[in-house]
């Protein structure tokens, strides 16, 4: 299995326009440069994009995505949506047949509501996106192995957590991003994996995400082997706060990549 972290960041807070005296990450470290969250997994043979950023079309640039077998929308939230339309180049190298969106009911409406345009059987025109549009059920069987659902709590909403199970390895990856807390039936999901990843949003509270405190406590709930924090405002210094987590827990960064 190979994940990529194209993004892992948010909208709530930009770098770039920050007052001089306010406090931030270390601009001149290209690991606090941070586009908003997004992965892409390969299992297999299958490649499994999860979410699309607005910036969506760059981190594919930066990252070499060259093919998308199957997207997976956690939620219907923009930071997580408004990529979908450059979803099209992936459209158009399957031959412009339609490519398997996978989500809860109410995203799926909201992915209606965008991309009207993209919801048939053919593209409008060449080069136009095309979406199946598939309701989740507790998993999905894939060429690769099995991805398996669950709801966590964000707000007025409860996103979709990701679990992967990769059929020739055995290797297994948990995806948990934009939530408030993690349950214990979430938790027992997780367990065993490889790999785990966790909203941590920044080191005080808020009200729809995990801050770094409260992943840090879900993290070592879980035990796995190694944990990635992500979904990071500015507040977050990688290279300052990443040596302040226990063992075995770390912060995630755009372009990095893990191969189990």
């Amino acid at each position: 299995m190979e994940i990529i972290f194209m993004g892992t960041g948010t909208s709530h807070g930009v770098p770039m326009v920050l007052h001089p005296e306010s406090k931030g990450c270390d601009l001149e470290n290209s690991k606090n440069w941070r586009t908003r969250s997004s992965v892409h997994v390969k299992m297999g043979n299958t490649n499994i994009q999860v979410d699309a950023a607005p910036e969506f079309r760059l981190q594919c640039f930066h990252n070499k995505i060259n093919a998308v077998d199957l997207f997976i929308l956690t939620h219907d939230h923009a930071d997580h949506i408004l990529g979908m339309d450059d979803l099209r180049r992936f459209c158009f190298r399957k031959d412009s047949v339609a490519l398997d969106i996978y989500s809860a009911p109410e995203f799926l409406k909201r992915v209606r509501d965008i991309y009207p345009y993209a919801i048939t059987d053919k593209p409008e025109s060449k080069g136009y996106p095309v979406f199946r549009l598939n309701e989740i059920q507790e998993s999905l069987d894939v060429e690769g192995g099995t991805i398996q659902f669950t709801r966590l709590p964000h707000g007025s909403i409860d996103v979709i957590g990701l679990i992967f199970e990769e059929k020739d390895t055995g290797s297994k990856f948990t995806y948990y991003t934009d939530c408030k807390t993690v349950g214990e039936e979430q938790q027992c999901l997780a367990k065993g994996s490889d790999v785990v990843v966790l909203d941590g949003l920044r080191f005080e509270s808020h009200r729809t995400h995990m801050s770094i405190p409260e992943a840090v406590l879900v993290a070592q709930k879980i035990g796995a082997n190694k944990t990635y924090l992500t979904h990071m405002t500015f507040q977050v210094d990688y290279d300052k706060h990443n040596m302040e987590l226990p063992e075995g827990i770390e912060l995630a960064y755009d372009g990095l990549k893990i191969v189990l």
